[in-house]
């Protein structure tokens, strides 16, 4: 058995937040709110729109395409999104929220050059309010407002900004526009005196006012608001108020509250800025400020080490809002100097900030498998996005994690006091985050996208309900360091039964991490929790890194790891005792091992007779280069004897270029061997994703050729994968029946690494449903 923990270690899943002097602390609670009941109020995903299905007709559907900033119109039907690789904006329709519907896009390019890109767009009434970047160098900056008519999507007006847009907001009152002027650095330059990348960086930003209430958009007017002098010296407000280099302000985004007041975040610079926007008049400036975070994740090693501390770290925001008349929130990304993993809270009449996430933020990613650690020296989750939205009289703040592809949601009808209520799941690089209250949905999306990976920008969409929300499936508990810090995982790749227990498993992370561990399980809360994790370790007792791709639990205490190795020579099977030690490593035969490449070991299970022989199986994911086309090997290992025989195993075929079929792993029921069997495909792509179970050989295999065991279908994931709406993941790998007689599957994030992130673990319910077999 692993350590015992004690029963608040178990209980407590505690969201511990950072402090800030004079601030409020991020509340606790338990993952996505805590049990709040079957008749909860929470978002539910709806729907996963790929953007790359909306593409022209006749492009390539491997060219980039991608969802970064949306709108919607007046009736939250028709969502337009800006598409700044394409250089075009798209139209999708959301009527049916299970069911977006692409209605094709609109050319940017085409209205003007080639290169240009839209940055934002917002929709009013009838028009649809596009930016556009035509610079043609960080030098010679330069902008355009499209205005394009909803319905015929022709261009009716456009005006020259002066200068590259990066973000639009509209008054609530819609007689104004605002777009933040960014002209930003470029991060190869060297200013005087300063080093690559530094600022100041001439031409310096702006904010231009676009009139819009009461004419047609021909005859909207522009108002430009600097945010230097005339000669280009730094305006004292902002110099007073601290800002980074006020001679290059660079703005980056808007937001308008009810009093027509414009908040403005210059994130490189580490400011906020206010104006009027019937004057034009800037009204304040304050420092975003730092702070310093604690039990964070700050090197990229491999290991989810949440220790680590940053010591008077700039916020630097990029998103913000306002929460209502007075406070306003930042998203606290960071750039070239900064950025605190986490969102802010400040009173826009001090300046002050009254609320820090902290590291609460972080530990999100890490309690829900999202803590991408190749990203841990740099600016971890980075926070990028904001959003507020009210939903039945409940103000809600939305915050999205670019890097661990996730938005946080939080009540905040007590705006220094957020409340932390769940975390959605979303594709890759969050940006555009759209409350769209009237019809109680979320809209996001997705700008990073990778065809080669089959991870594609898309659109998703969540709505409000009762009930539990399906996501998250698995969560982590609190470690035993007794900070709150939760247990860090993902790249799960196989699953145990917990021998005497019902409620538990075991699973283990692959080489996706240095440092192999095996983690325990807890599947009778919704969701299942990792409770306890187990470092395993060589024969001297010192951590070890195994690609772990199959564990079994022994009746008779200790593990059996399925080790795969970067070559055949390295899978080999590995037996630990009950703490983790490495007692025993048992290699491939070596006429095996030269048939292989990468692709080896993937599954382990083991049967014990009345007897004590301990006979182990062992799959290898793909056939060996002296076997027959399409027939994977399963190993049977007589740990008595210390020798391997071999079965066949036939795998299925695929037409679509470059995907292939392999094994993930192998389970014994009762008489039979349940296998997982999968191509590599994930998203709309995804085709088998299949539970197969052949007959449990008694004997070892005939020598000479694979004796080829027959395979009946027993139940396919596909459907309980696809039941998520969201992006379809591809490596199902881990499969076992636990105590309670029921089969469980779970997939491998990869760490993040050409992944979504999102880790679905599934009840399938009975062994007797799903296998045919009691």
């Amino acid at each position: 058995m692993l350590p015992k923990r004690t029963c608040a270690a178990l209980a407590v899943l505690a969201v511990t937040a950072g402090t800030l002097a004079g601030a409020g602390a991020a509340s606790a609670g338990q993952p996505n709110g805590g049990d709040r009941g079957r008749n909860a109020v929470a978002f539910e995903r709806t729907a996963t729109y790929p953007v790359f299905q909306n593409r022209p007709a006749g492009e390539d559907a491997s060219a980039q395409t991608v969802a970064e900033i949306s709108a919607t119109s007046e009736d939250g039907r028709t969502l337009v999104y800006t598409d700044a690789a394409a250089r075009r904006i798209g139209f999708l329709d959301i009527s049916d929220t299970g069911r977006p519907r692409g209605l094709g896009t609109l050319s940017l390019a085409a209205l003007g050059n080639a290169e240009d890109e839209p940055t934002s767009v917002s929709v009013v009434g009838q028009y649809v309010l596009v930016v556009v970047n035509t610079s043609a160098s960080y030098t010679r900056p330069s902008g355009r407002l499209d205005v394009i008519s909803l319905r015929t999507r022709q261009r009716v007006a456009s005006h020259d900004l002066g200068g590259q847009p990066d973000s639009i907001a509209i008054s609530k009152d819609q007689r104004y526009a605002a777009i933040a002027i960014e002209n930003e650095r470029d991060e190869e330059a060297t200013p005087a005196g300063g080093e690559e990348g530094d600022l100041p960086q001439a031409p310096a930003g702006f904010v231009q006012i676009v009139d819009i209430k009461g004419s047609s958009p021909a005859r909207w007017t522009t108002r430009a608001v600097p945010l230097t002098a005339p000669d280009g010296s730094a305006l004292p407000a902002l110099v007073a108020a601290g800002i980074t280099e006020p001679t290059d302000p660079e703005p980056e985004y808007v937001s308008v509250n009810g009093r027509g007041q414009l908040a403005v975040t210059l994130q490189e610079n580490n400011g906020v800025v206010m104006i009027d926007l019937a004057s034009g008049r800037l009204t304040k400036a304050f420092t975003a400020g730092s702070a310093d975070i604690e039990g964070i994740d700050t090197a990229d090693d491999g290991v989810i080490d949440q220790t680590g501390s940053l010591t008077g770290v700039p916020r630097e925001p990029d998103a913000l809002g306002w929460i209502d008349d007075r406070y306003l929130a930042t998203a606290d990304e960071g750039d070239w100097k900064g950025g605190t993993r986490g969102w802010t809270v400040f009173d826009s009449r001090t300046g002050k900030a009254v609320w820090d996430a902290g590291n609460s933020f972080e530990r999100l990613a890490a309690r829900h498998g999202l803590l991408d650690d190749s990203r841990s020296e740099k600016k971890g989750t980075e926070p990028e996005g904001l959003a507020i939205g009210t939903y039945d009289g409940v103000r809600y703040a939305f915050v999205g994690s670019e890097r661990s592809n996730f938005v946080a949601v939080y009540d905040i009808s007590r705006p220094t006091r957020p409340v932390f209520r769940q975390v959605l799941p979303t594709t890759n690089g969050p940006e555009g985050l759209l409350p769209i209250p009237s019809r109680g949905l979320l809209a996001v999306s997705s700008e990073e996208d990778d065809a080669d990976a089959g991870v594609r920008a898309s659109v998703s969409l969540f709505r409000l309900g009762r009930g539990t929300p399906s996501y998250p499936s698995l969560v982590s508990a609190s470690d035993s360091s007794g900070t709150g810090a939760p247990i860090g995982w993902g790249a799960l790749g196989a699953l145990s039964a917990v021998p005497g227990r019902s409620d538990e498993l075991y699973t283990v992370t692959d080489a996706a991490y240095a440092t192999t561990r095996i983690l325990t399980v807890r599947t009778d809360r919704k969701p299942a929790v990792i409770t306890r994790e187990l470092t395993v370790k060589d024969a001297a007792g010192k951590p070890v890194g195994y690609d772990a791709e199959g564990i079994h639990a022994r009746p008779q205490g200790g593990f059996w790891l399925a080790v795969e190795g970067r070559s055949g020579a390295g899978n080999q099977l590995v037996r630990l005792d009950r703490d983790g030690v490495t007692q025993q490593v048992v290699p491939l035969p070596s006429e095996i091992a030269a048939g292989l490449g990468s692709q080896g070991f993937e599954g382990v299970t083991a049967t014990t007779g009345g007897d004590g022989r301990e006979i182990v199986w062992a799959a290898l994911q793909r056939e060996a280069g002296t076997d027959p086309a399409g027939v994977a090997r399963l190993g049977r290992y007589d740990v008595r004897a210390g020798t391997w025989s071999w079965y066949g195993y036939r795998l299925g075929t695929t037409t679509t270029p470059g995907d292939w079929l392999g094994l993930s792993e192998i389970t014994v029921v009762g008489d039979r061997l349940a296998v997982i069997e999968r191509d590599k495909l994930n998203g709309p792509a995804a085709r088998v994703k299949r539970i197969y179970t052949v007959d449990l050989p008694t004997s070892a295999a005939p020598k000479g050729a694979l004796t080829v065991l027959p395979k009946t279908l027993a139940h396919d994931v596909l459907p309980d994968l696809r039941a998520t709406e969201g992006w379809t993941q591809e490596k199902l790998e881990g499969l076992t029946v636990g105590g309670d007689g029921h089969v469980y599957a779970v997939t491998d994030n990869d760490g993040l690494d050409d992944s979504t992130g999102e880790t679905v673990f599934l009840d399938l319910g009975t062994t007797r449903k799903v296998l045919g077999r009691g």
